[in-house]
Formats: C-alpha cells, structure tokens, sequence
C-alpha cells in the first residue's frame, strides 16, 4: 500500500495535474480494500454440458443387453452369379481332362530334321497325356475351390451377441444358403481399421484356415461399437 501512495505522489510530483490529490488516492484505497477487485484464479468449470473433456475415447461399453448388428453387406446376386461360373469352369475342365485322357492316342512321330519341334511332340504319349489330363482337372477344381472359399469367407452379417462376449459371424453360401458360425469375441482379430482398408477387411479368427472379410460397399451399423469389438487387432 505504501509503496503504490509513494507512485502516485512521485507521478503527482512529476506531472502538473490539475485534480486534486486527495480523491484519487481515496479511489485508489477504495479499489484496494474491496474485495471485488481481487483477482482470482480461473476455476473450470464443470457443470453437466462441459463434462465431455472427462470422457475418454475406450469408454465404450460392450455389455449390450441385446443382439446388435454390427455390420450388413447385403449383394447375394453376385455370389450367385460368381458360383454359376466357378461350377462352369469345373465342369469344362472336367470333361476336358476326361477328353484328352480317352482320347488321346499314341501316334509316334517320325524323327526328321526338317520339321518343327512342336511337330516332334506324341501327345499320345503316356507323359504327355497323363500331363494334360491332370492339368485341366488342377484348373478346373483350383477354380471351384477358390470361388466357394471366398463365398464362405465373405461376411454378409456381424452380430455382437448379447452380453458383448460372442460375435456371430454369418457368411454366405455355395448354394444360397447362409453359413452362422458363433466365435467368441476374444478369438477375432481385425487386421486392418476401417479407415484404412480400402476395397475389403480381413478379419482373423482364432484356428480357422484362411481369412473372412468384410466388403467395404456394405454398412457399418454400428460403427463406434465396432471399432472397440470386433475391430481390435488381437494376438493369438
């Protein structure tokens, strides 16, 4: 306080001021002893609409009272049309190897220089018609073993089970038909996130051969309960 009324003399002293001293320094006690001029620290504040800051990202709950789909890809016409076609291909390729296996027969051909080496070839031969029977029927059956795998690993449904422990995983089938397979939650693992997978999303499950994914044309019903289930990249 002293040390503020010798300021004001000094500045008093220094500058000619036609006000009188006396007011100014009972304003300046007035504005020190009341305690409405006190500066004080900014306290937050912490009402109901401002609690957000306290709610962390992962406080999720997945103790779901009921059975809540987590993901629909709803295309069944394609699959159908992709089986037709594998069926197709295993069929010709089938009757293929049958063909050159009971047709092929054994014609030597005569060793002249002047010829073609492709025109040396006995198709007829046991290697080489053996070779090619084998060989269309490897395609033929490669090409159905593919399409049906990627039918039966394509995801059409995830439903997160009630009690957040079990996921329901339903693919779709050969035939039309789907294909539910109950796996709990701990055993599946997302290899990528949502935002990072581009066409599809392999999921892994615990001791199964090969990966299902999910096709990112369909929808996320419930993208925030994803993410902290099934979404999870775990280690097995």
């Amino acid at each position: 306080m002293s040390y503020l009324l010798s300021l004001i003399v000094k500045s008093a002293k220094i500058y000619p001021c036609t006000l009188p001293i006396v007011p100014v320094l009972r304003q300046v006690q007035v504005i020190v002893r009341n305690p409405a001029f006190v500066l004080k620290p900014a306290t937050p504040n912490f009402s109901k609409h401002n609690l957000n800051f306290c709610t962390r990202a992962y406080d999720v709950s997945t103790n779901v009272s009921k059975d809540v789909i987590l993901y629909k890809y709803e295309n069944p016409r394609f699959f159908k049309v992709l089986n037709f076609f594998g069926i197709s291909q295993f069929i010709f390729w089938t009757y293929l190897s049958h063909f050159a296996f009971t047709s092929l027969r054994d014609a030597p051909v005569e060793q002249k220089e002047d010829i073609a080496w492709y025109e040396r070839i006995n198709l007829g031969e046991n290697k080489y018609r053996n070779g090619i029977s084998i060989m269309c029927f490897v395609i033929g059956y490669g090409l159905l073993f593919t399409v049906w795998m990627f039918t039966l690993r394509s995801v059409r449904f995830l439903i997160l089970r009630k009690g957040g422990k079990e996921v329901s995983i339903v693919s779709y089938g050969p035939f039309g038909y789907n294909r539910i397979m109950d796996v709990p939650l701990k055993h599946v693992s997302a290899q990528r996130s949502r935002e990072a997978a581009a066409v599809l999303l392999p999921l892994k499950v615990r001791n199964r051969s090969f990966f299902f994914v999910l096709d990112m044309r369909g929808e996320f019903k419930n993208a925030r309960l994803y993410d902290y289930t099934v979404g999870l990249n775990r280690r097995f």
